[in-house]
C-alpha cells in the first residue's frame, strides 16, 4: 500500500509551497487509495512553536487535506532517535566534534579552497582524528560537542547503494559529496538526517514525496537506511514553487501565508489554482 507524509516544521505559518507539497503527497495516496500522513517536524525547539503547529493543521483542513492516523511529532520520538543513533555509535561511525561554527569557518577560509558539496563548504575533518581518550576526556569536561558521521568509513561499509525517484529515475548514492554530516548537537538529540528516516520508517512511509532541492540529499538518508537495517522507500522530488524574483517560497522572505489568503477571501481551489495544480 501506498503511504505518503506532509512534514512541515512548525516554526512559521504555511505558504503557497507547503500547500503544494502537502497537495502532492494527499493526491500520491488518494490515487493509489492508500494513506496519507502528517509529521510535525519540531526538533528544532528554538524556532517551533504551538501556534504554528495549531495554524498548520487549520491550513490543511482547510484545503481539504485529511491525513490518516495521528499527528506524529518528532520531539516526542527521542527514545527511538537515540536507540538508532546507538546503533550507528556501535557501528563506529561517529565521532564527537568539539568545533564550532566559527572554527569550522576559520578553518574553511585558511585552506583557500575548500571543496564545496550540494549544501556548501564540506566540514573539513578537523575532530575525525583525535584520539578516543582525549575525546572521552573532554566530554567528560563538559565541553560542547556534536556528533559526526564518518561518511567515507561509514559509505564504505554499507557499499553501492542505489534509490529511486519517479520522475528522474535510479541514482547510485554519492553520500561522500557532503562529507561528515551532524547526527545529534546538545540541542538537537537528532538531526534532521537522521530523525527523517527512523521516523519514516517507523510510520511505514513507502513513498516520500518533497521538493527536489532535498534531492541530493536523499543520498545521505539511503546510506543512513542501509546502515541501520531499514526499508528504502520509493521517492518523488516534485518542482519548487518560486515567487517573482525567480526564488523558492520560503518563510523566511515572508511568503503569502494560506491563513493571509484565506482571509483575503480566496477558496482552497483557488489557493490550489495558485500552486498551478
Amino acid at each position: 500500500m501506498i503511504r505518503t507524509r506532509f512534514a512541515p516544521s512548525p516554526s512559521g505559518r504555511l505558504h503557497l509551497g507547503h500547500a503544494y507539497a502537502a497537495w502532492f503527497a494527499w493526491n500520491a495516496a488518494l490515487r493509489a487509495d492508500g494513506e496519507f500522513l502528517l509529521r510535525i517536524e519540531d526538533l528544532d525547539q528554538t524556532r517551533s512553536r504551538v501556534e504554528y503547529e495549531a495554524g498548520i493543521i487549520e491550513d490543511l483542513i482547510w484545503l481539504g487535506c485529511h491525513w490518516h492516523g495521528a499527528v506524529v511529532r518528532q520531539s516526542e520520538r527521542a527514545p527511538a532517535h537515540q536507540e538508532y543513533l546507538t546503533k550507528l555509535i556501535d557501528l563506529g561511525h561517529v565521532y564527537p566534534c568539539f568545533c564550532t561554527r566559527r572554527d569550522i569557518l576559520r578553518e574553511i577560509a585558511a585552506a583557500g579552497n575548500a571543496p564545496h558539496g550540494p549544501s556548501g563548504p564540506i566540514y573539513p575533518g578537523t575532530c575525525r582524528s583525535i584520539p578516543r581518550e582525549e575525546s572521552k576526556e573532554r566530554i567528560a569536561s563538559g565541553e560542547n560537542h556534536a556528533l559526526r558521521l564518518n561518511i567515507i568509513q561509514a559509505a564504505q561499509e554499507a557499499g553501492p547503494i542505489r534509490w529511486k525517484d519517479i520522475d528522474a529515475g535510479t541514482f547510485e548514492a554519492k553520500p561522500e559529496r557532503f562529507g561528515d554530516i551532524i547526527l545529534a548537537r546538545k540541542d538537537a538529540p537528532a538531526a534532521y538526517h537522521l530523525a527523517v528516516v527512523i521516523d519514516d520508517a517507523a510510520s511505514g512511509v513507502t513513498l516520500v514525496t518533497r521538493g527536489d532541492d532535498l534531492l541530493a540529499a536523499t543520498d545521505i538518508q539511503v546510506l543512513l537506511q542501509r546502515l541501520l537495517g531499514l526499508p528504502q522507500p520509493l521517492y518523488h522530488h516534485h518542482r519548487l514553487l518560486l515567487g517573482s524574483n525567480g526564488k523558492r517560497l520560503a518563510k523566511r522572505d515572508q511568503s503569502a501565508t494560506i491563513q493571509s489568503l484565506r482571509e483575503a477571501g480566496y477558496s482552497p481551489d483557488e489557493v490550489l489554482n495558485k500552486c498551478q495544480i
